[in-house]
């Protein structure tokens, strides 16, 4: 596992104090056991874990309200949980403190098709909410994937394969309910579709990694299920001619609802894993939403530029157990990836840029890797500039791993130099919080005013995103 900051554990006196204030309310809610603890102090990322000193699962608004106040009172750090699928340390509970786990709150709270809107609480996990909508003739597109809570995807700022058509939660979170530091519960809009009315907290809230505080119910966009949906993939000769494709169908504006990119190390373990049988090549993943007059015009234009490129034949998958199979081994490139070194570990990271420097960025990436002898099959949301890298190393070989840390450095001050993110999709927690000052400049400590601000004892998920300076952070050892 990656090293993780300096922990610096929880006063004793104060942790006993929390538990006892919380024990009466909660009873078997409220866990110490090793084991349960363990579990919400990971996620799925290469970082290394960090067990807070409880977890409590909370059922209602108020349950949340009373574990925060409750923390508040006694100073100490509150980490919140959701199906704890982060993929940068966001749940690591570095300086201990409670665990609060908010996956009982699953109900759809309300539901209109008139304005294509849904109000969740925030353990609702995404193919809950679908399979909640199946029918009503509307669907929620943000998939990242893995099956995460609505709550924690508004929380990182998820996206995923549908974002080049639908957007990111960014786009998608029209207003919040927040438990603040204070144990205050606010709601950040309401459900208009614009507002000029102050200043905008729902995009504040958005991202913010439960470090401002606790969301308890999200209300979302939501979109016409698609008359017809045909699904493609089509190889090329190299990674160039493949991102060359994407930027020229982004520039022609074709509504694509998904476009992936699988690099040729990818491809061949997603063969293998999946039971696949497509060229061991750059390949694009392509998926077409519309009518069936808009869908034939657009992959009309698709198959048109990509045979400009040197692509191959496209491969339909029009059936939708077809388009499942085929999206499925899209999901599982991560295991794919591992399987071809079976021991190893993988350590995913991601990074996005201005959509004209993607294929600069992705083919000095390739050739970083070569020249670093680094086993790192590459994905991405390549609509939008965003891609990802799994680096598939030895846990136990020192070598390789510092190999790896300085090329994942190096792929994110690439990015940064050519404009982009250091993060597209899997958000900061504290694994890429090194990178937050190369990007943002005197803007990080407009973000440390923030913060400030809203948990001034510094409790709500502390060692995230951003550092307070000594002075205002929380003395967790006093």
């Amino acid at each position: 596992m990656a090293t993780h900051p300096s922990i610096v554990p929880l006063d004793p006196s104060r942790r006993e104090a929390v538990l006892a204030a919380l024990r009466p309310r909660f009873g078997e809610r409220l866990s110490t056991a090793a084991a349960v603890r363990d579990q919400h102090g990971r996620d799925e990322s290469w970082h290394a874990p960090a067990a807070p000193d409880a977890v409590v699962f909370a059922e209602t608004v108020a349950e949340v309200q009373a574990v925060v106040r409750a923390c508040a009172a006694h100073r100490v750090p509150v980490i919140p949980f959701g199906a704890g699928t982060s993929l940068e340390g966001h749940v690591a509970a570095l300086s201990g403190g409670v665990s609060l786990d908010v996956s009982r709150m699953n109900r759809v709270l309300r539901v209109s098709t008139e304005d294509m809107d849904v109000t969740v609480e925030p353990g609702v996990t995404r193919k809950a909410l679908n399979a909640h909508l199946r029918d009503s003739g509307l669907f929620f597109p943000i998939d990242p994937g893995a099956d995460a809570s609505l709550g924690g995807m508004a929380a990182t700022r998820a996206s995923g394969t549908n974002a080049v058509r639908y957007g990111t939660m960014r786009e998608a979170v029209l207003g919040l309910d927040v438990v603040l530091a204070d144990g205050r519960l606010i709601r950040t809009a309401r459900r208009a579709r614009k507002s000029a009315a102050g200043y905008d907290l729902t995009r504040l809230f958005v991202g913010s990694e439960g470090t401002l505080g606790v969301i308890v119910s999200v209300t979302l966009r939501l979109f016409g299920i698609p008359e017809r949906i045909a699904a493609a993939v089509v190889s090329f000769r190299d990674m160039a001619a493949a991102v060359a494709t994407v930027i020229e169908t982004i520039q022609a504006q074709v509504p694509l609802a998904r476009i992936e990119l699988l690099d040729e190390v990818q491809m061949e373990a997603c063969n293998r894993f999946s039971k696949l049988a497509y060229p061991v090549a750059p390949t694009l993943f392509l998926e077409f939403h519309g009518s069936d007059a808009a869908v034939a015009e657009q992959v009309a234009t698709v198959e048109a530029i990509a045979a400009g490129y040197g692509g191959g034949a496209f491969a339909f998958a029009h059936a939708a157990e077809e388009r499942s199979r085929l999206w499925q081994a899209r999901h599982e490139a991560y295991y794919a990836a591992l399987a071809l070194r079976p021991g190893a570990k993988g350590w995913p990271t991601d990074v996005c840029v201005p959509i004209s420097r993607l294929a600069e960025c992705i083919l000095e990436t390739k050739a970083d890797l070569a020249a670093n002898r680094l086993l790192a099959p590459l994905v991405g949301h390549v609509g939008d500039g965003n891609f990802h890298l799994v680096f598939v190393v030895d846990p136990d070989d020192a070598d390789e791993l510092a190999r790896a840390a300085a090329a994942n450095d190096r792929l994110v001050m690439r990015a940064l130099a050519m404009d982009g993110t250091c993060s597209g999709e899997h958000g900061v927690g504290y694994g890429k919080m090194p990178f937050l000052a190369a990007e943002h400049g005197e803007a990080l400590e407009v973000m440390r005013a923030v913060k400030r601000a809203l948990d001034p004892d510094g409790i709500m998920n502390p060692g995230k995103i951003v550092a307070l300076a000594p002075e205002t952070a929380l003395p967790l050892s006093a």
